[in-house]
């Protein structure tokens, strides 16, 4: 019995032995089954789903930043540029597993830790959103170093203007989104801004940008803009603009000067002024470009415009005479002044002086479609269609509503209201023979045609009486620029206000041509509400002319044409004898 049973024991344990190794292998071969169908399965059936999540995890399609187009000065010199700059973004789901550090990054990138905690809980869901956007170098180091999951950077452009608040309102700025705002980058923003591209890019587990994976669109850069602005003469207006501004604590001011051959703005400024480059400043009231969208009665700068159209019209000759005693003139219940009695005087010297009675007298005696056509025909009612954004067309209402009254103050600019832009287009009708010039901001290499708007010799005729002006005696002596003559005509009104007329408060303007031999430079400038004692056009926006035009035409190198000063400047003993080169 015992042989028996230990002889059959050996037997039991090598059959539980084989019998666990086939059912191990069993369930080894079964798993391995099991996997490989669950493979193929993945493989083959879910590989898309599978791809697709994974590429959630580790690729993402980023934008890529086109380059704004330059803008440049009539030089090349740039006036606005893009510059690169980075830009903090996060992924709220990834960043949260580092909320402990949150307190670091909000320190890093000057947020306030709770404002950082509610904009990344409010956008939980997304897995894009900016923190920062546009951080100087030095922030944007601290960010990679922090290495935070989730935190990632973007190449941007940040748009700078090197001219600052000399050319702000001309340029104008853009957004965030570097899309124009304001200004010729507004104007100009389908042709400055490119198109943005895109790329694939791999991710590391935190976030980190590792590999591009393939472009998608290549970013195309915006097209470059080359401007009639001359930025030194631009500086020049700016300065001396600026410096009447507060040496009359006027309320604000405006100046534009143009090519009288080619209809180019060669400067516009403004004051107040303002920075394009600080965002945190800009106010409405402040980037308003005031020299095309603010307008104002032009007064006595409109006197050439009368004269043009009196002698346009044949009534009239360069020397009539014209009886303005006795300083007064009654025309229905409106009594018309002069500063004195002038008594006869001839159509120069109503220029010279300024006279209202004189210019009121001429338009009384010729048909109002006359003097109306003259001042349309000289872009008086119509955009000057420069491009620039809120353009005002001005007031020129028609003559056939015109009673005797609205007839009278056309004469010597009340009824009307212009652009200083507008003003300045009329005077290159003076300046270039008769012919009205499409007004251009982007530089030309030819100049336009035009079209004759006035006889040749009527504006020779208007110019030359225009010199008298600025010669001794006349309302625009301070517009003088030695070596040079001078041809303009000073304005100053009183202000319209809610009540009238403000007794108090005037516009104080200037408007010349130089040299008036042969003109190449217009100047047109106008300033608001000069305090003190001195606030005719003359003292106060004349001086500004002669400052600008001084530098100007040296800049430009315009040859001296007042050929009287420069005999008197050659004279044995004269302090510029060894000076002047004729």
């Amino acid at each position: 019995m015992q042989l028996s049973f230990s002889w059959d024991r050996p037997q039991k344990r090598q059959k539980v032995f084989v019998l666990r190794r086939y059912l191990v292998l069993s369930v080894l071969l079964g798993s391995m089954f099991v996997l490989g169908l669950r493979g193929a399965q993945l493989h083959l059936f879910e590989n898309d789903f599978l791809r697709n999540k994974g590429d959630q995890r580790h690729l993402r399609t980023i934008s890529i930043a086109a380059d704004r187009g330059v803008i440049t000065d009539r030089h090349g010199e740039p006036v606005a540029i893009s510059t690169p700059v980075d830009s903090v973004w996060a992924n709220p789901s990834e960043l949260i597993t580092a909320r402990d550090q949150w307190g670091k990054l909000a320190q890093i990138l000057d947020i306030n830790p709770e404002q950082l905690q509610q904009h990344l809980m409010k956008r939980s869901q997304r897995g894009f959103v900016y923190l920062k956007r546009h951080v100087n170098p030095e922030v944007a180091q601290k960010v990679k170093e922090l290495a935070l999951p989730g935190i990632a950077l973007q190449r941007e452009y940040r748009r700078y203007y090197p001219a600052g608040e000399v050319m702000g309102h001309v340029i104008g700025f853009t957004d965030i989104d570097d899309n124009g705002q304001e200004g010729l980058e507004l104007t100009f923003n389908e042709l400055l801004k490119g198109t943005d591209g895109s790329k694939r890019i791999m991710k590391d587990n935190l976030g980190r940008a590792v590999e591009t994976v393939e472009n998608i669109v290549t970013p195309h850069a915006g097209k470059p803009l080359t401007l009639s602005i001359d930025q030194q003469l631009q500086y020049i207006t700016y300065r001396e603009l600026k410096a009447a501004v507060k040496k009359h604590k006027a309320r604000a001011g405006t100046a534009v000067i143009m090519d009288a051959n080619t209809g180019e703005v060669l400067a516009m400024v403004n004051q107040p002024a303002f920075n394009p480059n600080d965002r945190s400043r800009l106010r409405s009231n402040s980037y308003r470009n005031r020299a095309v969208t603010d307008v104002f009665e032009p007064g006595s700068t409109i006197k050439p415009f009368t004269i043009a159209a009196a002698l346009e019209s044949g009534r009239f000759h360069a020397r009539s005479r014209i009886d303005t005693s006795p300083g007064t003139l009654k025309v229905g219940r409106k009594l018309i002044r002069d500063i004195r009695d002038h008594g006869i005087i001839d159509m120069a010297t109503v220029l010279q002086k300024s006279s209202n009675v004189g210019a009121t007298k001429m338009a009384l005696s010729i048909k109002p479609e006359y003097l109306w056509q003259t001042l349309s025909d000289a872009g008086f009612g119509k955009q000057t269609n420069s491009v620039f954004p809120g353009e005002s067309s001005g007031l020129l209402s028609d003559y056939q509503n015109w009673n005797e009254i609205e007839h009278a103050t056309h004469a010597y600019g009340y009824g009307m209201s212009v652009t200083n832009l507008q003003l300045a287009r009329a005077y290159v009708v003076l300046a270039n023979g008769g012919r009205l010039l499409p007004v251009s901001v982007q530089r030309r290499d030819d100049a336009p045609e035009g079209f004759r708007v006035m006889h040749e010799k009527t504006v020779k005729q208007v110019l030359h009486m225009m010199e008298s002006v600025i010669e001794e005696g006349g309302s625009g002596e301070l517009a003088k620029v030695a070596g040079y003559r001078v041809a303009g005509k000073t304005g100053t009104v009183h202000k319209a206000g809610p009540g009238g007329y403000q007794e108090d408060k005037y516009l104080s303007m200037f408007a010349g041509v130089v040299p008036a031999s042969r003109p190449r430079l217009v100047m047109t400038i106008m300033i608001d509400e000069p305090k003190g004692k001195e606030y005719f056009g003359g003292r106060v926006a004349a001086p500004v002319f002669a400052n600008v035009m001084r530098d100007a035409l040296r800049l430009m190198d315009i040859a001296p044409d007042d050929k009287k000063l420069l005999r008197a400047q050659m004279l044995p003993g004269s302090p510029m004898s060894s000076e002047v080169t004729l």
